[in-house]
């Protein structure tokens, strides 16, 4: 996903421009990846999805559904990260709303990060 941001003159938001769009002109599941990451865990610090914590995105009707799980059960922070979520992929083009659905099926493992992610946690010095 590249470009600019550019104002949106009826809503009053920033949007993405350049960022790759389907057939029916919304953003296409590699470019809501990449926005995704820069959605971080408040606990580790390191983004959503090299994490491996979003499992599927989509989008209908304007409507970004995300559906994504937590390091832990439990977590606290589900409104903030659905609030992330929400802040980022309304950013891009023709995306009016943002669902986020938890789920633990499949529980979250490690296996399920990006080896970006293990290099940078064993570097800050966790076992994965």
């Amino acid at each position: 996903m590249q470009g600019w941001p550019d104002e949106d003159v009826e809503s009053g938001a920033t949007k993405m421009t350049g960022v790759d769009l389907d057939e029916r002109g919304y953003p296409t599941p590699d470019a809501m990846h990449q926005a995704l990451k820069a959605v971080l865990d408040p606990e580790i610090g390191l983004n959503i999805v090299d994490l491996g914590l979003v499992y599927a995105v989509e989008v209908e009707d304007g409507v970004a559904h995300v559906t994504m799980t937590l390091t832990t059960m439990g977590c606290p922070l589900t409104e903030l990260l659905h609030q992330q979520c929400t802040l980022v992929l309304t950013r891009l083009p023709n995306i009016d709303d943002v669902d986020v659905e938890f789920t633990f099926t499949p529980p979250w493992t490690t296996d399920m990060m990006s080896d970006e992610a293990r290099e940078e946690l064993r570097a800050m010095g966790f076992n994965v």
